[in-house]
């Protein structure tokens, strides 16, 4: 693999770089010294200029060329009316880093702070600290020769960055990162703190860290559409130069799984007529996402492992080593640890992938999302389609009480619901949806969440053993509850009776879990869940207490 090329980035000196006579050559200028050392090669200097010291820059760009001919330098003129003034040097040098080509992965980039105004100085060091600059920063300075006099060369210091040591100067960025936080919620305002909370932490970890991540959750709950917006999110940060690469691992299987990803050699069996590279290779220098990691088998998953940890894997049939450097994001709605203990999926792996883990929840835990969901795919079916799609008040009000009602299952989380509007907007006249079809829409998802009914038989089984306290079968509910059903609610009814109130036989049925909620309200949890079965805190209070 070549070297890098090395690209320093700074500001003209008016003063200290100037010089127009035979003895500038003697003199200390920051720009030029740095071209003058052997151990810092630079093949670009990106000179960044006030257009009033036109001549000054046209100097010092043939004294570069003349001391370093390997070195090109491009001047970009940079003239923000004040120098001094923090909001304008800032804005100013933050719209030339937007626009500017970087390519960290064919380029190193150092920027140098020693020359321009001390606004200007701090003004890179910010856009570097956030990335937005995707480099290092440079210093140089004079240093003393024989006699006292100042060496034309000077000296330099690189500097790394700890980001974990600037956490003040981090905060001018909170109006950004909550910005970053918007686009990978897709502009969706989301209310529900502990969603909100959880994506504060994705965010942050996205930037910040370059190890896999394991998005965990149930069918439809967005991990395909976050991974998609978190690679985005950290190309914008100059931080990933490759393509986003996305897999459904539930859908390779044999020999097709593991030329898939890790490609093959021509000849490895019998149609491969020529070389293929592989999803790993194609995601060198970006992201792939495996989603259903947990559907890959053992062998995939010991070579996934590999070119986790060394970036090095050999494809297919091959016995010459390729490498891949890439990031990794990692899918699941199963249960890893479960399956690790059948023998399912491997221990070491899944301990190379859980380092930053993050689970999804479903909609239905989210009642308080479906609204603003609602407008967004609402807002993305009318963009497709380039039609205006309306909801009446009272028919949008009609829709939210029922979406959010305990008994809206939403199995397929954001899917039914991208359905669920597709439908509408589709049959609704005019773009205008009607309380006619939002109701025929009600019944279409309540029959597709509907539990099957059980096969007939050509006899009535034996009753099932009666269970201590269990309550008859509620109203609109199937033939009857189910053995499980009984015995937690039976549980739940017993404490209700020992308790004096709804908090206190919240806080003892909901006591393991509790702790790890920001804000526990066991009273609200343990209401919502006898209103499934019909009962509230009076009714349940009493001995003989049944749904219905």
């Amino acid at each position: 693999m070549s070297a890098k090329k090395r690209v320093i980035i700074g500001i003209l000196g008016s003063v200290l770089d100037a010089g127009f006579h035979s003895e500038r050559w003697a003199k200390w200028r920051p720009t030029i010294s740095l071209c003058r050392h052997a151990d810092l090669p630079v093949d670009r200097v990106e000179l960044l200029y006030d257009p009033a010291i036109e001549d000054l820059a046209r100097c010092v760009s043939a004294d570069v060329g003349r001391c370093s001919p390997a070195t090109s330098v491009r001047r970009t003129p940079h003239a923000p009316r004040d120098p001094w003034d923090f909001a304008e040097v800032y804005a100013a040098l933050h719209e030339f880093a937007r626009n500017y080509p970087f390519q960290p992965h064919a380029e190193e980039y150092l920027v140098h702070i020693t020359t321009g105004t001390h606004v200007q100085q701090i003004c890179l060091f910010l856009l570097t600290e956030s990335r937005h600059l995707p480099a290092r920063l440079l210093q140089s300075s004079p240093m003393s020769g024989p006699g006292g006099r100042k060496s034309p060369e000077g000296r330099y210091t690189i500097i790394d960055l700890d980001l974990s040591q600037y956490d003040q100067l981090a905060a001018r960025f909170g109006t950004e990162q909550r910005e970053a936080q918007s686009f990978l919620k897709s502009g969706i305002a989301t209310r529900n703190a502990r969603f909100n909370e959880l994506i504060e932490r994705i965010e942050h970890v996205a930037i910040h860290a370059r190890e896999p991540l394991l998005l965990s959750g149930p069918t439809g709950a967005g991990k395909s559409q976050l991974a998609q917006r978190i690679y985005e999110l950290k190309k914008r940060r100059h931080q990933l130069s490759g393509a986003f690469v996305a897999v459904n691992c539930a859908t390779l299987c044999g020999d097709g799984a593991l030329s898939a990803l890790f490609g093959h050699v021509k000849g490895a069996f019998t149609g491969a007529a020529k070389d293929r590279p592989g999803l790993l290779r194609a995601a060198d220098g970006g992201l792939l996402f495996l989603d259903e990691i947990g559907e890959l088998g053992l062998d995939e998953q010991a070579l996934l492992l590999r070119a986790l940890e060394d970036k090095r894997f050999l494809p297919f049939g091959g016995d010459a080593e390729v490498a891949s450097d890439f990031q990794l994001i990692a899918g699941t709605n199963r249960d890893l640890p479960a399956a690790v203990r059948a023998g399912r999926f491997r221990e070491d792996l899944l301990a190379r992938i859980n380092l930053w883990s993050f689970a999804l929840p479903g909609l239905r835990e989210r009642p308080e999302d479906i609204e603003p969901n609602l407008d967004y795919e609402l807002e993305q079916f009318a963009r497709r389609r380039n039609l205006r799609l309306s909801l009446p008040a009272e028919v949008r009000a009609e829709f939210v009480h029922f979406a959010t009602a305990p008994a809206a299952r939403w199995t397929a989380n954001f899917r039914d619901l991208n359905a669920c509007v597709i439908r509408l907007g589709t049959l609704a006249p005019g773009g205008r949806v009607t309380a006619a079809l939002l109701r025929a829409e009600i019944e279409r998802l309540q029959a597709g969440w509907a539990e099957p009914a059980p096969p007939a038989t050509p006899s009535v089984p034996a009753p099932l053993p009666a269970v201590a306290d269990a309550p008859a079968r509620a109203p609109g509910l199937p033939a009857e509850l189910d053995l499980f059903d009984q015995a937690q609610l039976a549980c739940v009814l017993r404490v209700c009776r020992e308790s004096s109130s709804l908090s206190a036989a919240g806080r003892r049925l909901f006591a393991a879990t509790r702790t790890r909620r920001k804000t526990p309200n066991d009273a609200d949890r343990l209401r919502k869940y006898l209103a499934r079965f019909g009962l509230d805190w009076e009714r349940c209070r009493q001995p003989t207490a049944a749904p219905g």
